[in-house]
């Protein structure tokens, strides 16, 4: 499947760097549950990271950042949402299994979370650059009982150790009834206990239940052959918590008729290695066109969903992709008017969610409002050619090795491919902590790539409001990626928001032009500009300056080196906030009142703990080091926000692990005749990287809030 694949090692060269953007961003899907991360919580176990280096547990994790349990040890949750349903994210040495004990409240349930080893630590040796990756997995589980927001839920590692990186908390809906006229599975014979052989039993349920639906009661069932000849029918279940069908391959069929309708079911495989050549796939092939798949929970298979032949229309939506070996969904060609949106993804072995064109081209379809994470080999999202392509409104976090949070690529892998052609919108995405070092190439892939690797970008692409946030190298990059040197043209850059890059904002390397307008950046880690066009003497990469740009206007000076993370003086301003856009966490948050919103430089916008749970901690990375000497935090203006007292102290640690009190618990009156603004004098001799606020009481709400938390070195 398509993963960024060897590449001549392009020349040594030099970086730009990013500039502030909002923390905080209306991008990605609208998500059932909180997720809560394991570093943020209290308990006895170790933090791991951060850490970019390929091959690494914290690399891997959400964030860059999980927490070692010893057996014995736990980590304890603020439950964020009322919830009845958990899902963890962890790793486990390999070789090993075991389980997480659960505490509600301190009380411990009689059921336990399984961990296990046993899909973590793929190998792909035939991918250039790949290491053992994949380290990561998810177990879920219905909690039996409700918790409130406040409740403490603690995982405790029972007998391995255990690496937990985050916890999603969910209220689940209860199973739902049989539609009348359906079908069910049970009714020709289906095993809703998982020991029989069901595959017979759905094969004859399709067939009797066409133009109809398909009833999938609550159980576990077990397929052991594929469902083909599926067309004219809805297969639906109860929910994805209640009715799960256990196989690595689903469907497998290169045509329908289509009005192929997929709802509301698990499907769990068992793939634990990446067979090319295995159809191991929810969907392989073609459920035709005007078909949906939506309320799908898909775990442990090599693809979601491999789509060849005729899906034209086809809708794909509210699904959560958990753990594949590969890719997440692939539109494999010939793809129109498709609309993937509002999916969950988490841990793919390979791009997220990609388009390739490969005999016909995918046209006029689109992946929007996606919320990607972890992808471990490749990119968040990759467009392989096609025409009339959107990528709108995604939120990307946290890639690892050979890949971008979004590749724009005429990297074609096989033939008869279908390059990039009429206009590629990109717009209003958010990408955190996304881009890797290639292993191939020696330096890095930028957060965004737009890559003529096997031809020439001719198409128009359009990238607009693009929010760039921790890229660890650079934001934008135009390259060439098998180094011979093809042109990338036609393409501006409007509205982007760079912050805290870690080298250059632009990394261009390929002959071309783009167009840059109201592009602002703080926080860049080596220059602006990296321009040095590969193979040498290829042509020149025209940067055009459409006016509104700011914070990046510095050019790498030596082609034969490339800049580290760092290198350069990112910002000599002494009067700049440390604290605006940087990563922010927090014990618990309500709603959507995240700990973001308080550092998103909008004073309109708040975190908010979670309520009646006392005490409550926001913490802020300042990135480095520094000697901070006032902070200024902030409530709301508007005249609704009545004055309040807050109990607070201040907090500092240099490596997040060992904290020093700066300034002890007292009381502070945010008053809206007064701005609603607090300002706290530290101590000469104060200098920290974490920021910890902890607040023990509030007269005007039961939760801590602050709208805006600033940070200056004066």
């Amino acid at each position: 499947m398509p993963a960024m694949a060897t590449a001549v090692a392009l020349a040594a060269g030099t970086l730009v760097a990013l500039a502030p953007v909002p923390a905080q961003a209306a991008a990605g899907a609208t998500l059932p549950f909180t997720s809560v991360e394991a570093e943020s919580a209290a308990g006895t176990g170790s933090r791991i990271g951060p850490d970019h280096t390929q091959g690494t547990l914290a690399s891997e994790a959400s964030g860059r950042q999980a927490v070692r349990l010893a057996p014995g040890q736990r980590v304890e949750f603020t439950v964020p949402r009322a919830a009845d349903a958990l899902n963890v994210a962890y790793s486990v040495p390999d070789g090993r299994s075991g389980s997480l004990d659960v505490y509600v409240n301190g009380r411990k349930l009689a059921r336990t979370l399984p961990v296990t080893s046993k899909y973590s630590y793929v190998d792909t040796p035939w991918i250039p650059g790949a290491r053992t990756h994949h380290f990561y997995d998810n177990t879920r589980m219905l909690l039996g009982e409700n918790v409130q927001a406040g409740d403490k839920v603690a995982l405790q590692a029972a007998d391995v150790e255990v690496t937990v990186d985050v916890a999603d908390f969910e209220q689940a809906a209860g199973p739902a009834s049989q539609p009348a006229g359906s079908v069910s599975v049970t009714s020709k014979g289906a095993d809703p206990s998982g020991r029989g052989d069901s595959t017979q039993a759905f094969r004859d349920a399709v067939a009797a239940a066409r133009g109809g639906v398909v009833w999938i009661p609550p159980g576990e069932y077990r397929l052991t052959q594929s469902l083909s000849g599926v067309q004219d029918v809805t297969l639906r279940g109860a929910g994805h918590w209640h009715s799960v069908v256990r196989t690595s391959r689903f469907i497998d069929q290169s045509g329908s008729a289509g009005k192929v309708h997929i709802e509301d079911f698990a499907v769990m495989g068992e793939v634990t290695e990446r067979v090319d050549s295995s159809p191991d796939n929810f969907v392989n092939g073609s459920l035709g066109p005007n078909s949906s798949v939506s309320g799908m929970w898909l775990q442990h298979l090599k693809v979601g969903l491999w789509l060849m032949g005729d899906n034209d229309n086809l809708v794909v939506e509210n699904n959560r992709f958990l753990d594949m070996t590969a890719d997440g969904l692939n539109l494999n060609g010939s793809a129109r008017g498709v609309r993937v949106r509002q999916n969950f993804l988490r841990n793919q072995g390979d791009d997220a969610l990609a388009m390739w064109s490969l005999n016909a081209p995918d046209v006029d379809s689109s992946f929007e409002n996606n919320t990607i994470t972890q992808p471990n080999l490749a990119n968040g999202i990759a467009i392989y050619g096609g025409t009339d392509i959107t990528v709108r409104g995604n939120l990307v976090a946290d890639t690892n090795a050979l890949g971008s949070g979004i590749a724009i690529s005429n990297q074609k892998f096989l033939d008869p491919f279908h390059p990039l052609a009429g206009t590629i919108t990109v717009d209003g995405n958010t990408l955190v902590r996304t881009g890797a070092m290639n292993p191939n190439w020696n330096h890095p892939m930028g957060a965004l790539r737009v890559d003529s690797y096997d031809s020439a970008i001719e198409a128009q692409v359009r990238i607009t409001d693009t929010t760039i946030i921790d890229s660890p190298y650079s934001a934008f990059e135009f390259v060439s990626g098998s180094g011979r040197g093809f042109a990338a043209r036609n393409i501006t850059v409007d509205g982007a928001s760079v912050r805290n890059t870690g080298t250059v904002v632009v990394q261009a390397e390929t002959p071309g032009a783009a167009t840059f307008r109201g592009v602002t950046a703080s926080g860049v880690g080596a220059a602006g500009v990296y321009n040095c066009p590969y193979p040498s003497g290829s042509g020149t990469f025209t940067l055009t300056d459409g006016g509104g740009n700011s914070g990046w206007n510095s050019t790498w000076s030596d082609c034969s080196s490339w800049p580290q993370p760092g290198q350069g003086n990112p910002d000599p301003d002494p009067g700049r906030n440390l604290a605006k856009g940087r990563p922010a966490t927090a014990t618990g948050s309500q709603d959507v009142y995240t700990p973001g919103k308080a550092v998103d430089g909008d004073a309109n916008t708040y975190w908010e703990s979670a309520n009646r749970a006392f005490p409550q901690s926001l913490t802020v990375d300042l990135g480095s080091a520094q000697a901070v000497r006032r902070l200024v935090l902030k409530l709301p203006p508007q005249a609704a926000w009545q004055a309040r007292t807050q109990t607070l102290s201040v907090l500092g640690s240099t490596d997040g692990s060992a904290w020093t009190t700066v300034a002890a618990a007292k009381d502070h009156r945010f008053d809206p005749a007064t701005g609603n603004t607090v300002t706290l004098a530290l101590p000469a001799g104060t200098n920290l990287r974490h920021l910890r606020l902890q607040v023990t009481a509030n007269t005007g709400w039961p939760a801590a809030q602050f709208s805006e938390v600033e940070a200056y070195l004066s």
